[in-house]
């Protein structure tokens, strides 16, 4: 769970998980509120059999940044799977049995946890910036998934590739899918619910006009790979798998 000046809805968030998961990993990216001072209680004080654990650094690294060291963390601690979970409230934990029903026929991937875009109360930028993400990602990978934007996923850690990223703030994720792609690894995907506050309530870190460049300066990259790597290596599978 990346987190950022989440202050007021990260340990509610915590607690729902903990309801279906054993474990929490929570990665707290350069807060500057009381993150630090709500997350302390919860390291010490869990009943048996659940456990929270905190990584926290200074300055804000971008929540790429904050992905990978988690996926990092989870790897040390001897995990294969890793669901990922934003810190807003945004997401309903009560969703998470349906990530695990999937991986019952999709161990070996990254399934995406799909909103529906067509919400009433979802920001305008957002549904915008899915849209436009979405078509590139289909156009570098010949995959097609309704919400790419979601931080709500299932990774398979060792379909992982490219945690080296070149990006490291909220294009990463992406990044992260287009690799995956590339690589073979399967990309699934279930129906969840979303929830997003009246405006004057909402927390984001997303800036339009500053995040629509990096994403579009990624997506120009990626469209490269694609040609010189993505697709080539996709051939190359196709034709081994015509002559295995």
């Amino acid at each position: 769970m990346p987190t950022y000046n989440n202050g007021g809805t990260v340990k509610d968030v915590v607690l729902s998980v903990l309801r279906h998961c054993s474990d929490v990993i929570v990665v707290n990216d350069g807060s500057t509120d009381d993150t630090n001072a709500v997350l302390a209680p919860l390291t010490a004080a869990m009943p048996e059999g659940k456990h929270v654990t905190v990584v926290a650094y200074t300055p804000n690294r971008g929540k790429g940044h904050a992905l990978t060291t988690g996926f990092k963390k989870a790897e040390e601690m001897g995990f294969t799977h890793a669901i990922t979970i934003d810190a807003d409230g945004q997401h309903f934990a009560d969703d998470i049995p349906l990530f695990t029903e999937r991986l019952r026929t999709a161990e070996r991937s990254i399934i995406v946890g799909c909103r529906n875009l067509a919400e009433d109360n979802m920001p305008r930028q957002n549904t915008f910036a899915n849209k436009f993400s979405n078509f590139w990602f289909r156009l570098q990978t010949g995959v097609d998934l309704s919400d790419t934007q979601s931080g709500y996923r299932l990774y398979a850690l060792s379909a992982l590739h490219g945690l080296s990223m070149i990006t490291a703030r909220y294009e990463s994720e992406l990044e992260l899918l287009v690799y995956a792609a590339w690589a073979g690894e399967q990309i699934a995907s279930v129906n969840v619910r979303v929830y997003y506050p009246p405006t004057e309530e909402r927390v984001t870190h997303f800036r339009p006009v500053y995040d629509f460049v990096r994403i579009s300066i990624l997506n120009t990259v990626l469209c490269i790979g694609a040609i010189v790597y993505g697709y080539p290596r996709k051939m190359i599978r196709g034709i081994k798998n015509m002559t295995a």
